[in-house]
């Protein structure tokens, strides 16, 4: 049984760092736009959008029976530190526990290491005491009179939100509970709570995620009241649910109280996108390429199913250096994001390298070539530059674009540098940035004990399907899929998400303390919290998936372990040793035996809930035999060949299913173009999607 919940006319819209992007499904079409995004009003950009598709669809914003929004303001606002002035209320000799950190050094021999700093500063931070023990128990009263105190503090003290984080609050939430309840009552600001917000072993983790839900929380209930009101004042009526961090669908209530569950929700929508287009050509291993304007993101798929964390970092201050950022401790997605997208800046350092971002130009002032203000070079004008985007045809001829200008910015900025002219200097940046994404790719399938050049690359995004085929060539991928509407590729994944919750608690249980009722009864509370989120948008069949988080004792981390989904009894210890074994080859290549006394332990449960979907159509991937005719060509500078060449320029809507055209090509569409350099051919697949097949590799 599927959910009774099928929208008929559904509308998925995404704001990103340069543009927004909205996908309508309405009667079984699809219909898209791509706008800049409005930094100061972000809800205009979506209704501008939204106007230009229901226009195209010949619908009113009174038709529409649902609305999808992921953002990336709540990863935006930690980052560029645009957050409330938060109080963090804390255990008494836990105050400096966020700006401690751990003991882990991401680089154990840099003396000048920088780390993000706190988002509360030391006298923002305010201890109480009061203290609950490991196992729950309550080993000192909460000391309510100097919460009185300080409660009266905190509201004259002018803060914008309040952050709770008890040690060991998520075996025993009362004492955080009973703060929030006395520091309402005096001040009414918004109170965030760990136990509810992430609770979860390890404080530093989850005191810093509390302070991010606080820090966002202010900006985002603003912001998502006014995206609510202005939709209603169009005569859209529709519910509106958030695309979480997980790639679930929750209600605006609950992501206005969570927003930290929301920072990643963008990227989880394209993770979600490709691995439906994993699913519908059976690909059992895809790696997920988004390339956006302001950032590019890697996720491995396995199995049609996007690999998932409970925890990432946001705010690094190294490239790809685990330990050197802000842990967010949520259920998440993992990917691996840089700053390569379309807006990346590209400069010189003082060793004469070029480099690309992490600084964007976004889309105030944009590119160069955008005109609008914008004086530095970015990716996108070296695209321009090399041949692959048509001045004239970008964003549907939205956006008129000047070759001279970008020419302009890199001849000042690179070229002149490095005495280069300016097509030499935007091969470099090209290659820079594209070389910086491979090696990304590289890193993340490593550090997950893969082969990246096992995958089929799914691109997407506004500026991926330029990139894509050069990025296969560097890391040995032989097939990329561009799906139909791959420009706006989140956005659509939004309308491909489930209504999911993955709800988590810790509670340390060793196997040989193993107590049935006890874990059963914390399990139940879980199923309803999950639950309860999932039936915010369907009264349809859900779907379970229970896992504890597993490991040896003394061991430092833990290792997710699948469980099934029933009550449990003493007689499944064995079954639940001998999982965790299983699982723990799988990862490290065996189990360790042989010792005595060596014990196991759960330290998380986790149970995942969404409603059913039915599995989209299963199609074959075909590598075409009939030649496509080509009118048209340009010169496009190829970077394999290390020149410019004659290269076919076709509309995808005029390109025939089953056909192939030999790279170089260009491939145009409104909302991207997808580049194939002279390694590849290019094949139009039944469903409307680019098959990129590297020359001499037919399988």
């Amino acid at each position: 049984m599927t959910s009774q919940i099928r929208q008929q006319i559904r509308l998925g819209a995404d704001i990103g760092g340069t543009f927004t992007d909205v996908a309508l499904e309405a009667h079984g079409r699809l219909y898209s736009a791509k706008v800049l995004t409005d930094y100061a009003a972000p809800e205009q950009a979506i209704l501008d959008a939204m106007e230009t598709v229901l226009a195209e669809a010949g619908l009113g914003p009174a038709d529409l029976e649902i609305v999808i929004h992921g953002t990336t303001l709540a990863t935006n606002a930690l980052i560029e530190r645009r957050g409330a002035r938060v109080a963090f209320v804390t255990t008494e000799g836990f105050r400096d526990v966020i700006e401690m950190r751990t003991e882990s050094r991401f680089d154990q021999y840099d003396l000048n290491m920088r780390l993000p700093l706190p988002l509360v500063p030391r006298e923002d931070r305010f201890t109480v005491a009061g203290r609950i023990g490991a196992q729950g128990q309550e080993l000192a009263p909460l000391d309510e009179s100097a919460l009185e105190t300080l409660a009266d503090r905190i509201a004259a003290g002018g803060f914008g939100a309040v952050a709770i984080g008890f040690i060991h609050s998520y075996m025993n939430h009362a004492h955080e509970e009973r703060a929030r309840a006395i520091i309402a009552a005096k001040t009414g600001l918004p109170i965030s709570i760990s136990s509810e917000v992430s609770p979860q072993m390890r404080e530093f983790e989850r005191f810093n995620t509390v302070c991010a839900n606080a820090y966002v929380r202010p900006q985002m209930a603003d912001y998502l009241g006014r995206l609510q009101v202005r939709l209603k004042e169009t005569g859209a009526g529709c519910p509106v649910f958030m695309i979480h961090s997980g790639g679930g669908l929750i209600s605006v209530e609950t992501a206005a109280a969570f927003p930290v569950r929301l920072v990643e929700s963008g990227p989880a929508g394209g993770a979600i996108f490709a691995a439906d287009v994993a699913r519908r050509f059976g690909l059992e291993r895809v790696v997920s390429y988004d390339m956006g304007g302001t950032t590019a993101k890697i996720c491995l798929i396995e199995g049609f199913t996007p690999k998932t964390a409970r925890s990432f970092e946001v705010a690094r201050t190294a490239r790809f250096a685990r330990g050197s950022g802000m842990p967010i401790s949520i259920p998440v997605i993992e990917m691996i994001e840089i700053g390569a997208g379309g807006g990346s800046i590209a400069s010189v350092d003082a060793m004469g390298r070029i480099q690309t971002g992490p600084e964007s130009a976004g889309s105030e002032p944009g590119p160069a070539c955008y005109q609008r203000g914008g004086l530095r070079p970015t990716i996108t004008d070296a695209d321009l530059v090399l041949g692959k985007i048509d001045p004239d045809n970008f964003a549907g001829g939205a956006i008129k674009l000047s070759t001279a200008a970008s020419e302009a910015a890199i001849l000042r900025d690179v070229g002149g540098r490095l005495n280069l002219p300016a097509t030499p200097a935007a091969f470099g940046i090209c290659e820079v940035v594209d070389e910086n994404m491979a090696n990304a790719a590289r890193v993340h399938a490593v550090e997950n004990g893969k082969n990246i050049s096992d995958n089929t690359m799914v691109a997407f995004g506004g500026a991926a399907p330029l990139h894509a085929a050069r990025l296969c060539e560097k890391l040995g991928i032989n097939q990329c899929l561009i799906p139909a509407g791959a420009g706006v590729g989140s956005a659509i994944g939004f309308l491909k998400a489930p209504f999911g919750y993955e709800a988590l608690a810790s509670k340390v249980t060793r196997l040989s303390a193993f107590v049935a009722g006890d874990v059963n009864a914390l399990l139940d509370g879980l199923k309803a919290t999950a639950e309860g989120f999932v039936r915010a948008g369907t009264d349809g069949a859900i779907q379970r998936e229970i896992t504890a988080y597993m490991r040896y004792v003394g061991q430092g981390w833990e290792i997710p372990v699948a469980l099934p989904d029933r009550p449990f009894t003493v007689a499944d210890i064995d079954l639940l040793r001998q999982a965790f074994q299983t699982s723990y080859a799988r990862f490290f290549g065996r189990a360790i035996d042989g010792l005595d006394g060596l014990e196991i332990e759960i330290v998380t449960f986790s149970v995942k809930a969404q409603d059913s979907r039915a599995a989209p159509m299963r199609r074959e991937l075909t590598l075409g035999r009939t030649e496509a005719g080509v009118s048209v060509s340009r010169p496009v500078f190829d970077p394999a060949r290390g020149e410019a060449l004659p290269t076919a320029i076709v509309e995808r809507s005029g390109f025939a299913p089953g056909a192939r055209l030999s790279g170089p090509a260009v491939v145009l569409e409104r909302e991207t173009s997808t580049v194939v350099t002279s390694s590849f051919d290019v094949v139009m697949q039944d469903d409307g999607s680019l098959l990129l097949v590297r020359k001499g590799v037919e399988a």
